[in-house]
């Protein structure tokens, strides 16, 4: 279960700009089984936006709890760039806080294992803005850790997406210990699929 909380955390042609306004509200799904919900709500004008990010997964086997994941983070951007981090984050009664702030050109991060300071421009997994498709490192909110990844195009697919079925561009970030697939319709998220320990497949399916 380790990896799906480190995997919570991490398009053809011209990629537009982010909206301004908008909210993602995910069923999340293990082997194809429900196990919680993770929404996302967007709000601001011109370049600035503040998201708010809300996670809560209960696994269960034989009616035991075996794996609770609790997490919340609200993120302040400009111009494309993280300006602010709050992140809380609950696993199975472990909890974590992660903090970050943008100073003199530096983003200083304030994790469990001490404080790092970054240069330039830093995104997070910020799956909604598909600028992220052309990032070399991206930091990972629940845990504070930026991380170098490469991504790659995987081509057009026909994904389902509330009852319909849209034809929607396949992408995989990939990292060390990390594979994610991001499904972008007209430069919309819709869909992402991640790999686990032992092989199980998590899942986020747009409501």
């Amino acid at each position: 279960m380790r990896a799906i909380a480190t995997l919570l955390l991490l398009l053809a042609g011209p990629i537009p700009a982010v909206a301004a306004v908008g909210d993602w509200d995910f069923r999340v799904l293990l082997d194809g089984r429900e196990i919680g919900r993770h929404r996302y709500t967007l709000e601001g004008e011109g370049q600035s936006q503040y998201v708010r990010s809300e996670a809560k997964f209960d696994v269960r086997l034989l009616f035991i709890s075996a794996f609770r994941y609790d997490h919340k983070a609200l993120e302040r951007w400009n111009s494309g760039c993280l300006q602010s981090l709050d992140s809380r984050t609950e696993t199975n009664g472990k909890q974590i806080a992660v903090t970050a702030s943008a100073r003199n050109g530096q983003l200083v991060v304030e994790r469990p294992s001490g404080r790092d300071e970054h240069e330039g421009c830093v995104m997070s997994f910020a799956y909604w803005d598909p600028r992220i498709l052309e990032a070399g490192r991206l930091l990972n909110s629940q845990t504070g850790e930026l991380v170098d990844v490469q991504v790659f195009a995987q081509g057009t697919e026909a994904v389902a997406v509330r009852g319909k079925t849209v034809a929607a561009v396949r992408h995989r970030i990939q990292g060390r210990g990390l594979e994610i697939d991001l499904w972008y319709a007209d430069g919309h998220w819709v869909a992402l699929e991640a790999l686990t320990d032992g092989d199980r497949r998590l899942r986020y399916e747009l409501l």
